[in-house]
């Protein structure tokens, strides 16, 4: 079993940063891309930013040149660093990862979601 646990977020003002961490833990084997995605009130959720395992990495375009996502790759862990926020950017955020485990004998690659974090920004 894979969790993901993601923690910084909170109510910040326009102009302000916030930094979201997702720490990945269980039966992991290895892990592909990481991830961040978020969803507004009555919006589908969307990708915000990307860490593939060889080091690329992919952002919407709503939030480049403000955002940069990071990975440790000891520590299972995938960073988004929030500046320069938006009222916009107020949703949930959602960690997502690519993890390859061990299932009867075999790598499995399976997609795990953390249990979001609320980012709010006021005008």
């Amino acid at each position: 079993q894979v969790q993901l646990v993601e923690s910084g977020g909170g109510l910040v003002q326009a102009g302000g940063s916030l930094r979201l961490s997702c720490a990945a833990s269980g039966s992991i084997f290895s892990i592909n891309a990481m991830g961040w995605y978020r969803q507004a009130p009555g919006k589908q959720r969307e990708l915000v930013a990307t860490f593939s395992s060889g080091g690329s990495t992919n952002y919407a375009d709503s939030v480049k040149g403000r955002f940069v996502v990071s990975r440790d790759n000891a520590k299972n862990t995938v960073y988004l660093q929030m500046n320069s926020l938006k009222p916009e950017d107020t949703a949930v955020y959602y960690c997502n990862a690519a993890v390859q485990t061990w299932v009867a004998a075999t790598i499995s690659t399976s997609d795990y979601w953390g249990q979001g974090t609320q980012v709010t920004v006021s005008s």
